[in-house]
């Protein structure tokens, strides 16, 4: 990415098992407003709102939200942004029953779950928005959840990882986390997916940045298909 980027990492501090540890939504421009990846947890409106003040934005700027899947430190958030506004909501067809209320999600405690909203947009593979920064393309990437889905920005050669992969262990860039991912071996098929784009960098949501590309995503493919 370069210093006039349309892409702004939007670093979230959220508490998580007693500890505090960050996120990252990301804002892409477009014509039309702020094109949002992922609205963050419900608790955190206020500090997405002072994220997008930081690089000259706020929640009114918010037009469209694609998720990448239904997780609450994804989804959380999105029925407190439509307070502020009349945003268009997206998610892949195996997601959105868990976004609308119709299922409840797949983690998390029975007795308690986010604010559900409705859903505007049914995402799949291959589908593109128009933004500042060139085409955003959306990729499949089952695994984390059913219907998770990343985004790619090939005028930057930019990967939004979404849960796919994480930017917070040991090394810059790593492949999902077990704990967290519903089928490991559809998660580790598409990270091999993943592979095959033509990637400079990635945003995560949990880890942020990672000045890695297809090189390293292909590492990981390779040891996720091995086992390691």
């Amino acid at each position: 990415m370069t210093d006039d980027t349309y892409v702004h990492a939007l670093t979230i501090p959220i508490e998580f098992g007693g500890r505090t540890v960050s996120i990252t939504p990301t804002a892409v421009e477009t014509d039309d407003g702020l094109l949002l990846v992922d609205a963050g947890p419900e608790p955190a409106t206020d500090r997405l709102a002072t994220a997008l003040a930081d690089v000259g934005f706020g929640l009114a700027d918010v037009e469209r939200v694609i998720l990448t899947h239904h997780d609450a430190d994804h989804a959380g958030g999105l029925a407190p942004l439509r307070e502020h506004t009349d945003v268009t909501i997206g998610a892949h067809p195996a997601e959105i029953p868990h976004v609308t209320g119709d299922e409840m999600p797949v983690k998390g405690p029975d007795d308690d779950r986010y604010p559900p909203v409705a859903v505007d947009e049914e995402l799949t593979d291959g589908e593109e928005f128009s933004t500042r920064a060139g085409p955003l393309r959306v990729v499949e990437t089952p695994g984390h959840t059913a219907g998770h889905i990343s985004l790619y920005l090939p005028d930057e050669r930019l990967l939004l990882a979404g849960d796919a992969l994480v930017a917070d262990e040991d090394e810059p860039l790593s492949g999902p986390k077990p704990a967290y991912t519903v089928d490991e071996d559809r998660a580790a098929d598409s990270v091999a997916s993943l592979a095959e784009l033509d990637v400079e960098h990635v945003i995560c949501h949990h880890g942020g940045y990672a000045p890695c590309g297809s090189d390293r995503i292909h590492a990981i493919a390779a040891s996720l298909q091995d086992g390691d």
